[in-house]
């Protein structure tokens, strides 16, 4: 009796396996190669969702506030403050150390640059 359950037991896994042989080829084809209507719908998309509008001035302070930092997405730059934050065409908010994982770079301070145009004048007097 044990031969007849294993027997059975090894066609019908092997009858669940033809089944959903074809669904999940299926799947796996549509995942690996899209139709070209499908690329053309999703570039754009892909770019209304990275260029999204403005943030408001409230949106900017709930972003400082939480440490966030303002990412240009065309210079893959990030700003922590400064006249750039919250202000380029094409950025988003996210936390500093995703930023620094995406590959993006911190942006010169300004007021370092500031400060060492003071301390070349001071020098000069």
């Amino acid at each position: 009796m044990t031969k007849w359950m294993s027997k059975s037991i090894g066609v019908l896994g092997l009858s669940l396996i033809f089944s959903l042989g074809p669904v999940l080829q299926g799947i796996s084809w549509a995942q690996l190669a899209p139709s070209k209507e499908s690329k053309t719908t999703k570039s754009p998309s892909a770019k209304t969702t990275e260029e999204t509008s403005a943030p408001t001035d409230k949106e900017i302070a709930d972003a400082k506030a939480k440490g966030m930092v303002w990412v240009n997405l065309s210079s893959k730059v990030y700003h922590k403050e400064g006249k750039f934050y919250g202000k380029t065409k094409s950025g988003k908010f996210m936390s500093e150390d995703d930023a620094k994982k995406a590959g993006y770079h911190e942006a010169k301070n300004e007021t370092s640059a500031k400060a060492k145009s003071k301390s070349t004048d001071t020098k000069q007097k």
